[in-house]
Order: C-alpha cells, then sequence, then structure tokens
C-alpha cells in the first residue's frame, strides 16, 4: 500500500508541527489494539489509557490524514438524522437517550480541548439555514424539543428579514442560530488528540497499514512488518475500511465531500459576509456549508459525490456554488481546493457496536458527514464497553440494525447515487 501525505488543504498548510510516529515493527503485545488515526480511533485510545488499558494505535498513513484531518470543522450538536425512527428498536426512552447524547457529544470534544489544552481555533456559534419557509417553521419545533432535552446554550430563531445579522446573502428564508455549536480547525485537534494519546501511554504507529486480521480470544492485527496482539481489537476505519472486515464493509458507504478556501478576506469584508463568525449549513441534501477560518478565509464545502470519482477540478466545481451564496466573492482567489472521503449508513445513524460472532472486536462508522462530535461520542461509549464500565449508550446503539447496501462492492454506489437524485427532485416541488 503507497502511503500517502495528507490531502494539499488549508488545514495541512496551517497545521502545528507534526510529530514523526514510528511505522510498526516486530510483536507487539496490549490490551486494545485500535485500527485508524482519525478522530474515531484517537479518542478510543485515550478514554482506554485514561481507564488504565494498554493501546497500540495503528494508522494507514498518517494521523488525521482521513476526514478527521480534512472535514468542514464544524462542531454541531446531534448524532444521526430523524432519530424518532428507531422508536419501534429502542422505543421512547431510548430515542430521547439518542437525543440526549446528541448533545453530550459537543461537550465532549469541549471538555478534552479544554482539559488538554489543545490548540485548534475553537470558536462557538453555528447556525442552521433554511432554505423555504417550512424549514424555518420547523427550526421553532428543534427550538422546543432543545429546551425540552435541558438544553441550556443559546438559542436565536432568526426570521428572514433579519438574516442580515448572521449573513451578507439574500438566499436564505432563516435560521437557527445555536451558541452551544461552533467551528474548529480539525487537523490540529486530531494532531493534539494524538498528542495526548502518547502521553496516556499509547503506542501510535504511523505508515502501518492493516494487512489481515486474526480474529479469536486473542486477536492478531498484521502488518507488513509487524503484528500487535491484543485482548480486544477497535476498527475505527469509517470511509477508509477497505475491506478488513467484509460484514462492516458493506454496511458503510465511502462518499466524496469536497471543500475550498479563498485567500484571506479582509477583516472589513469576512464581518461583513459573516458578522457573528458562525459556523453554517443549509437543509439541502446536497449540502452547502461553510464558515471563517481563523485567519479570516472562507472555507465553503459540500456536493456530496457516490460515484467514487473526484471532479476533475474542484475549485471550478465548487466556486459556482460559493457564488450562489456569496456572489461578492465572485474576484476573490481560491486558494486551496481539497476532497476526502465520509462514509454513509443507510439509516444515517452512526454505526458502534461489537461484532456478533467475535465479541471482543469493536466498531464506530457510518457517522454520514456529521462526524465529528458523533467520533468523540463514539471513542467514549467504546472506552465505557471495553473497560466493562457500561452506562447504557453503547448497548443502546448496538441495538439498532444496520443493513448492508444492496449491489454488492461495484453497484451500491450507482444505486445510493439514483436514490440521493430522486430526494435532490423532490427539493424542487
Amino acid at each position: 500500500m503507497t502511503v500517502s501525505p495528507h490531502a494539499a488543504s488549508y488545514y495541512a498548510a496551517s497545521s502545528h508541527e507534526q510529530p514523526d510516529y514510528p511505522t510498526l515493527k516486530g510483536e507487539v503485545s496490549v490490551d486494545v489494539c485500535v485500527v485508524g488515526g482519525g478522530f474515531t480511533g484517537l479518542n478510543t485510545a485515550i478514554e482506554l489509557a485514561e481507564r488504565g488499558l494498554s493501546v497500540a494505535l495503528l494508522e494507514a498513513h498518517r494521523v488525521g490524514w482521513g476526514a478527521s484531518g480534512r472535514n468542514g470543522g464544524q462542531l454541531i450538536r446531534g448524532v444521526g438524522h430523524h432519530v424518532e425512527r428507531f422508536r419501534r428498536d429502542i422505543g421512547d426512552e431510548g430515542v430521547r437517550q439518542l437525543k440526549l447524547m446528541g448533545l453530550e457529544a459537543v461537550d465532549i470534544v469541549r471538555e478534552r480541548i479544554e482539559k488538554y489544552q489543545i490548540a485548534c481555533d475553537l470558536t462557538w456559534g453555528y447556525c442552521d439555514l433554511a432554505n423555504k419557509p417550512k424549514e424555518f417553521e420547523g427550526f421553532a419545533e428543534d427550538v422546543e424539543e432543545l429546551r425540552g432535552l435541558g438544553y441550556t446554550r443559546e438559542l436565536r430563531l432568526v426570521p428572514a428579514n433579519e438574516m442580515q445579522t448572521v449573513i451578507d446573502s439574500g438566499r436564505y428564508a432563516g435560521g437557527l442560530l445555536d451558541m452551544g455549536s461552533g467551528h474548529l480547525h480539525p487537523l490540529n485537534l486530531a494532531l493534539g488528540e494524538a498528542r495526548v494519546a502518547q502521553s496516556l501511554g499509547v503506542q501510535v504507529y504511523e505508515r502501518s497499514a492493516v494487512t489481515r486480521l486474526e480474529y479469536g480470544t486473542e486477536v492478531k492485527v498484521h502488518t507488513t512488518q509487524g503484528v500487535v496482539r491484543a485482548s480486544s481489537l477497535v476498527l475505527g476505519c469509517n470511509a477508509y475500511l477497505n475491506g478488513l472486515d467484509t460484514t462492516l464493509s458493506g454496511k458503510v458507504l465511502p462518499a466524496g465531500s469536497y471543500i475550498i478556501a479563498t485567500e484571506p478576506l479582509s477583516e472589513a469584508l469576512a464581518q461583513q459576509l459573516l458578522p457573528l463568525n458562525t459556523a453554517m449549513c443549509d437543509q439541502r441534501v446536497a449540502v452547502d456549508y461553510f464558515r471563517l477560518s481563523a485567519d479570516r478565509r472562507l472555507l465553503f464545502g459540500g456536493a456530496c459525490h457516490y460515484s467514487g470519482r473526484d471532479p476533475q477540478d474542484i475549485g471550478a466545481y465548487m466556486q459556482p456554488k460559493m457564488l450562489k451564496v456569496f456572489a461578492q466573492l465572485k474576484d476573490v482567489k481560491i486558494d486551496f481546493q481539497w476532497g476526502g472521503m465520509i462514509g454513509i449508513g443507510a439509516n444515517r445513524l452512526p454505526q458502534i457496536g461489537r461484532l456478533k460472532d467475535h465479541p471482543n472486536v469493536f466498531y464506530a462508522q457510518a457517522y454520514s458527514g456529521h462526524g465529528l462530535n458523533a467520533t468523540h461520542l463514539a471513542g467514549k461509549l467504546l472506552g465505557q464497553a471495553i473497560s466493562g464500565q457500561h452506562s447504557g449508550g453503547f448497548e443502546l446503539f448496538a441495538q439498532i440494525p444496520h443493513i448492508t447496501f444492496p449491489g454488492g462492492k461495484h453497484l451500491r454506489s450507482p444505486l445510493l447515487a439514483l436514490g440521493m437524485l430522486w430526494h435532490r427532485m423532490k427539493e424542487l416541488v
């Protein structure tokens, strides 16, 4: 397997210095082997190490190389989409607990950053954007529900005639401002968490792609130059599982998502575009999300692709989408363009559990583009389950069934693309 450098993103260009972790060579014995050096793996390793377990973490490329180090950087409350759909599986109280964990997930990130003093440009403030008046009406229901769950952060409905106070665009029918969600530099968060993990005794290995797994009472995880023996295994690869476990691979679909970053904007223009410096996300299937970086670049992303083929020119593909929102940026230069794979599940709920036939093999995947907080929640739940500290959250997620995408490896992406096209057609009605 060819080891790749980080994507040529704004994040890579502005990241803190990255330690050069060793390649696994020879044999290592630990309590838990974690595969994947993104947020899922890093936070699971931290949770386990904080509980006194020995951990080895294997990353095929560099820490934060996948979606964790190149995503939109939006830290938004909630896990899953329309979790009421799972009432038949987990009951009314189970649905309520999922919603509460969606709020807790942001607090886990907040507390980790504060506890370990991780410098990652954390900024509070997020706004849901309504494309249609009906969506804005739904925001009022969201506020009522959040208050009922005990959410104490500032929430404010912003009608269409007041949207200039949060965004300089006439595109939207209203918004929901949430000061308990926000945005950050994801790669710097991942690098900071890797340093935390190592300081807690986690053995971090880069350039150590897993080539083969041997399940059993003792799990053996093989790389080209070494092997890890462990009592338990965590697979935290998400969209980059690459058939390592065929059962899990069939339940997560890799999909491409893309981001552009402008040149630094003047302080006046940045203030004009997003007066409150909030992260933004609309409600369409082909979602637009955007925010300002710490050095006042506009980071604009979206355009989820299921074909497996990236646009030939991401900048040329994404810039017109940005200009539909901010026409005033037509003469602004695009300095960075990049993409990456996110993991999509059929029911858009994170998949957290253990293999039925191998109860010492745990996994978390399929965050469906909302992984920054959900990965940290998954790490906590996995840490609790593996260490024997059962809070109920892990069992709740594990109760929910997840279907295997139809069509096999080669047809599942085209079939899903057709389904998503149908949803986009509905938006036009």
